[in-house]
């Protein structure tokens, strides 16, 4: 076992002979050891090996343990003789060689045992909230580089925390894995333990993000991120008319910079918020040619972008969060040589604005005569604008004018998004008399 890991093994009363016995093994080859949990355990003498007791709740002991984690690596393992530790070497293997920052089991199946289908059933539910592509993300044995779980949030002090964790890590866009695991015997989990799970899931996919709602405005980019559909369409639109070298002003949480990046030589992802920032640190880890960028439009060192030799400068949904924006497509142009692109997305009709747009931090919705303005007067000729997303209209003005809502509700983005596909094809055929959305080509004169 490799010395850098530490292990968390959570324990109740019930549990406390199969994680001693865990302890016992894991010591001796080495590992950091830390038992958490309540209720009685005999704990094998060894100096590697730690005790935390009177923590009631799985999620309870897990944020306490973490305090005492010293390993580059975090594995976190149920007190369950289902599971056997000779699948931990492969579970930190990828964190290893830096392809994932989180590895979860992958449980093979044997019979129709009541407790993985119910599990199995959860895992459906995980993915849908979080739009994860693992098969088993509620898996009791899991790796996760140690920096990267420490830097969430846990709040669930009990079993929760198992759900909590797969929401937290996917929505700060950490590269999440899976391994094959052969289970040893029938797991267990009691019916309180899913139960919890669920309600946390129904709570993060109806009415909680990711940051427990403390961070305003998060909840509708955490949802517009995972309309897949309608992102591509997006991205479709840029990538028509994008060259080799691009500034992304707002990048936000990197929705649309991922549809962007391939194939690019440098794509800088300018963002003033440190809260994305470090989301698109995560999401863009390994890729030397996306460049994060903390900084404000206006203190931005426009100097140094200018010997980037940047071709292209991308807004998407960003001119409306710009108090002054014909100052800033001004620093645009200046940056750009000659024929150098700007693309614009923005929101259009000032007649929606609602309580999302002042929930996101937009100063106004554009018409085409203002975005027109803007743009040529401030060293830009227009040659392309068109209108997009007239049917997002209504679902738009309910949601933030009639409603009063704060955020998109998800269910009903994923509903859209199913439609998406079909707009896109729709719209490219059809040229629209008004829509929720401008898009905007400007060449640098």
């Amino acid at each position: 076992m490799n010395p850098s890991a530490s292990f968390i093994i959570p324990f109740i009363p019930a549990s406390a002979p199969v994680a001693s016995r865990f302890a016992h093994t894991l010591a001796s080859r080495g590992a950091q050891v830390i038992l958490a949990g309540e209720g009685p355990i005999e704990v094998p003498s060894a100096p590697n090996i730690q005790v935390l007791q009177g923590l009631p709740g799985k999620g309870a002991a897990i944020r306490a343990a973490l305090g005492r984690v010293t390993g580059d690596i975090t594995v976190l393992q149920d007190a369950d003789s289902a599971y056997s530790l000779e699948s931990c070497e492969a579970l930190c293997r990828p964190i290893h060689e830096d392809t994932a920052d989180a590895v979860f089991g992958n449980r093979r199946m044997v019979g129709l045992e009541t407790e993985l289908l119910a599990d199995r059933a959860l895992g459906q539910v995980t993915r849908f909230v979080t739009d994860v592509a693992l098969t088993d993300p509620l898996c009791g044995q899991r790796a996760f580089r140690t920096e990267a779980l420490k830097s969430v949030a846990l709040t669930s002090d009990d079993d929760a925390v198992d759900a909590e964790i797969v929401v937290k890590l996917a929505a700060q866009l950490f590269r999440l894995a899976e391994v094959p695991l052969v289970l040893e015997a029938k797991p267990h989990r009691p019916l309180g333990s899913q139960l919890a799970r669920l309600r946390t899931l129904v709570r993060y996919a109806t009415v909680q993000n990711d940051a427990d709602n403390q961070h305003e405005g998060y909840t509708t980019l955490e949802r517009m991120d995972g309309a897949n559909n309608y992102n591509a369409w997006l991205g479709q639109r840029f990538r028509e008319h994008l060259g080799r070298r691009v500034l992304e002003i707002g990048a936000g949480i990197g929705t649309i910079t991922q549809k962007l990046e391939p194939g690019l030589e440098l794509l800088i992802a300018l963002e003033v918020d440190r809260f994305y920032v470090d989301r698109l640190k995560n999401k863009f880890r390994g890729k030397p040619h996306v460049r994060p960028y903390l900084s404000d439009v206006a203190l931005a060192d426009w100097e140094a972008l200018k010997a980037e030799r940047l071709d292209t400068i991308v807004l998407s949904n960003v001119l409306e969060h710009i108090p002054d924006d014909a100052s800033a497509v001004r620093r645009f142009r200046q940056i750009l040589h000659p024929g150098g692109r700007v693309l614009v997305l923005v929101p259009a009709l000032p007649q929606l604005f609602g309580s999302i747009d002042e929930a996101v931090g937009h100063y106004r919705r554009y018409t085409p005569s203002a975005l027109r303005e803007v743009l040529g007067q401030n060293g830009f000729e227009l040659e392309r604008l068109e209108w997009m997303n007239l049917v997002g209209i209504p679902g738009w003005f309910m949601n933030s004018r009639v409603m009063r809502r704060r955020s998109v509700p998800k269910l009903q983005l994923k509903v859209y998004d199913r439609l998406a596909p079909l707009l896109a094809r729709a719209e490219s055929h059809v040229k629209l008399p008004v829509g929720m959305s401008l898009f905007a080509v400007a060449r640098a004169t």
